[in-house]
């Protein structure tokens, strides 16, 4: 069976991608740092998860060491690798931007390099919506303008794109550049707006909302991006490619659906909207359904239940969460 290397296994996308290619049957490596970006609590949880899978085994490294990926390089052969280990979040990246460079750009080259020195043929990145800035040419497409990032973070992940791009010219890995769209559901980052609305409404604390609410965003559900991730290993070439719902939704319509999970109302606290944000993101997907045959199955009625559904189960220990 084909070994795959996850960077990012603890995250959350990461998480769910690796026990995705679990289910198939490979071989895995789980690459993270278990850095305290947000709570590392949930990220020894997801780890815990994977651990006890056959066909699983986790490193701890970063990617920014470039000696300790080779180390993980020589250990096995990778049929190809999955490169989501990064710095995520807008806002934090604003405090933090020499960390967003060094994990997500630098971090990037180092995983690139990699590939190349030890014979990987194939890359998947995982990129984001937040480069798309605040265009108002909606449906975002893959062509669209990229040129006016709005946050460090989003700066960071466009430099990724580029030395990916540099890197397949030059080399000749094919690489596969997925943009995700607001990706939510179960065991998800406790810095993300819909997390956090279980997280305060179920333990009737008031919510922070930025503005009136009515900013929309293209929730997708975290088992179809891994879906989504998974169908774009086969891929030739340099790619780039926008996996999202297609169903730009209001922030205060995901908050009343949360309301109607839990059976509670919210208690509401406005705040300024933060220079970062963008009014609206929707995502072309036509690319996707074209090249990887895929498309979002998950309603957001059905997934914010099931992020409500994990959200109980594991209560205990969740409600504990830190924040940011």
């Amino acid at each position: 069976m084909p070994t795959y290397l996850v960077t990012g296994a603890a995250g959350f996308i990461g998480h769910w991608l690796a026990a995705r290619l679990l289910d198939a049957g490979a071989q895995v490596v789980g690459l993270d740092n278990l850095n305290d970006a947000y709570d590392p609590v949930i990220k020894h949880w997801r780890l815990a998860q994977l651990e006890r899978r056959a066909g699983f085994r986790f490193a701890r490294a970063d990617i920014t060491d470039r000696s300790c990926l080779d180390a993980e390089f020589k250990r096995a052969r990778f049929a190809a690798v999955f490169h989501l280990a990064a710095r995520a979040g807008a806002p934090q990246s604003v405090a933090r931007p020499g960390a967003y460079i060094s994990a997500n750009a630098i971090g990037t080259q180092h995983v690139l390099d990699a590939c190349s020195a030890h014979g990987v043929e194939k890359l998947v990145l995982a990129s984001t919506s937040s480069v798309y800035g605040a265009s108002e040419h909606l449906p975002l497409h893959e062509r669209g303008d990229t040129g006016r990032p709005r946050s460090p973070y989003a700066a960071s992940k466009l430099a990724a794109e580029a030395l990916a791009h540099a890197h397949h010219h030059l080399h000749g890995l094919a690489v596969t550049v997925l943009r995700y769209f607001t990706v939510y559901g179960p065991a998800g980052r406790p810095d993300m707006s819909l997390f956090r609305f279980v997280r305060w409404i179920r333990e009737g604390q008031p919510i922070t909302l930025h503005g009136d609410g009515s900013q929309s965003r293209d929730f997708t559900y975290v088992s179809d991006i891994a879906r989504g991730t998974v169908a774009a290993e086969p891929v030739a070439g340099f790619e780039v490619i926008n996996l999202g719902s297609n169903v730009p939704v209001a922030l205060s319509d995901a908050l009343r659906l949360i309301e109607e999970c839990l059976g509670r109302k919210a208690l509401v606290r406005r705040v300024a909207v933060p220079r970062v944000d963008v009014p609206a993101t929707w995502a072309d997907i036509d690319k996707a359904r074209r090249l990887l045959g895929w498309q979002p199955e998950t309603s957001l009625h059905s997934g914010i239940e099931e992020m409500v559904r994990w959200y109980e189960d594991n209560r205990g220990w969740a409600r504990q969460l830190a924040l940011p």
